[in-house]
C-alpha cells in the first residue's frame, strides 16, 4: 500500500488492536465510544476508505445514502452482519467482511454459564445476598434443577452450536438434540452423540434446556414465539446468546410470568441496550449485557481478524471472511 488508507473505527477496541491498526493505516477512533447516527455514517462513508463497524451499529439504507461513497469495505467486528443493509452496500460497491471462528468458544462458555445460572437459581441467590436477606441454609431454600444428564436442544448447529454441544455432552453428560436449517454431517453429529430433528416443533417438547445459536435477521425474527414456547416442557429453560430478535420478548415474559416454562437466560435483547420492562419483572430470568464474546482473548482475536481482512482487501486479494 503506497498510501495509507483512511480508516474509521466506530467503537473503542482493545488497545493492542487499535495500536496495530494505527501502524498500517491512518486511523480515526470514535473516542466518545457512543453509537454513530445514520448521518454520522453517511459522513464517514463519504470520507473514509474503510469503516469498521460493530454488530450494534445500524447501517441501513439511510446510513448508506451516499451517492459517491469513498468507503470500499465495511470490515465488521463480529460474526453477524444483519445490522448492515447488504443489498444497498453492494449497490454502492462496498464489500463486507465479518469475524467468524474466533469467538465460538467464548460464546459457548457464556451460554453454559447462563444455563447453569438459571438452572441453579444463581441470580436469585446473588440478589438475596447483596440485599442482606439471606437467613442461612435450609433444605427448601432456592432449590434449582440438575443439569447433568438432561436433554439439551440446540437450534442452529454451526460453530458456536457445536462448541455448546461439546461442553454439554462431554462436561455434563447431556443428551443433544439438534435443529439446523440444513442437514448436519452425520460424522459431526456422531462427535457429540447428537441426533438431528426436522423441525423446531419436534425438538422443543423433548428438551429440558433449549439453547439458541441461529443467525438473526428477518428470516428468524420472533422464531421463538408463544406457540413454540407452549411446546416446551413446563420445567424447561430457554437460553439465548444468538440475537435478540429471534425471541418474541413479550411472549417470553408471559411464559415466565405464568410459569409455563421453568425459566430463561438471555445475553441478547431485541432493542439493545433498552430492555423490555416486562422482562425485568421476571424473577425466573437471568439477564447479562451481551457478554458472549467478552473475553480479552476473543475481543483481541476479533480485532486481528478484521485487520487480516483489511490487509487482504487493500493488497488486492479476496478477504478470507468476505460475506458480501
Amino acid at each position: 500500500m503506497a498510501v495509507k488508507p483512511n480508516i474509521l473505527v466506530t467503537r473503542r477496541w482493545p488497545a493492542v488492536v487499535e495500536q496495530k491498526l494505527a501502524e498500517t493505516y491512518n486511523v480515526e477512533l470514535n473516542r466518545s465510544d457512543r453509537p454513530l447516527s445514520p448521518s454520522d455514517f453517511r459522513d464517514a462513508i463519504g470520507r473514509f476508505d474503510a469503516v469498521l463497524p460493530t454488530v450494534t451499529d445500524k447501517i441501513g439504507p439511510e446510513a448508506l445514502d451516499v451517492p459517491r461513497a469513498q468507503t470500499k469495505i465495511l470490515a465488521n467486528y463480529g460474526v453477524g452482519f444483519n445490522h448492515i443493509d447488504v443489498d444497498t452496500a453492494a449497490r454502492r460497491g462496498i464489500a463486507i467482511t465479518n469475524t467468524p471462528d474466533v469467538l465460538s468458544e467464548c460464546t459457548a462458555d457464556l451460554a453454559m454459564t447462563l444455563m447453569l445460572m438459571v438452572a441453579r437459581r444463581a441470580g436469585d441467590g446473588e440478589r438475596e445476598l447483596r440485599a442482606g436477606n439471606w437467613t442461612g441454609w435450609r433444605p427448601t431454600h432456592l432449590v434449582g434443577t440438575k443439569v447433568s444428564g438432561k436433554t439439551l436442544g440446540i437450534i442452529g448447529f454451526g460453530r458456536i452450536g457445536q462448541q455448546m454441544a461439546r461442553r454439554a455432552h462431554f462436561g455434563f453428560g447431556m443428551d443433544i438434540v439438534v435443529y439446523n436449517r440444513s442437514a448436519v454431517d452425520p460424522a459431526v453429529l456422531a462427535q457429540y452423540n447428537a441426533r438431528q430433528v426436522d423441525t423446531i416443533e419436534t425438538l422443543l417438547p423433548q428438551c429440558d434446556f433449549v439453547s439458541l445459536h441461529c443467525p438473526g435477521g428477518a428470516e428468524n425474527r420472533n422464531m421463538i414465539n408463544s406457540a413454540r414456547l407452549d411446546l416446551m416442557k413446563e420445567d424447561a429453560f430457554l437460553i439465548n446468546t444468538a440475537r435478540g430478535e429471534v425471541v418474541n420478548e413479550s411472549a417470553l415474559a408471559q411464559a415466565l410470568m405464568f410459569d409455563t416454562i421453568g425459566g430463561a437466560a438471555l445475553d441478547v435483547f431485541e432493542a439493545e441496550p433498552r430492555i423490555n420492562p416486562m422482562l425485568a419483572q421476571c424473577d425466573n430470568l437471568v439477564m447479562l449485557p451481551h457478554l458472549g464474546s467478552a473475553t480479552r482473548e476473543a475481543r483481541e482475536a476479533m480485532g486481528f481478524r478484521v485487520l487480516d481482512n483489511l490487509n487482504d482487501f487493500f493488497e488486492g486479494a479476496a478477504p478470507r471472511d468476505l460475506v458480501a
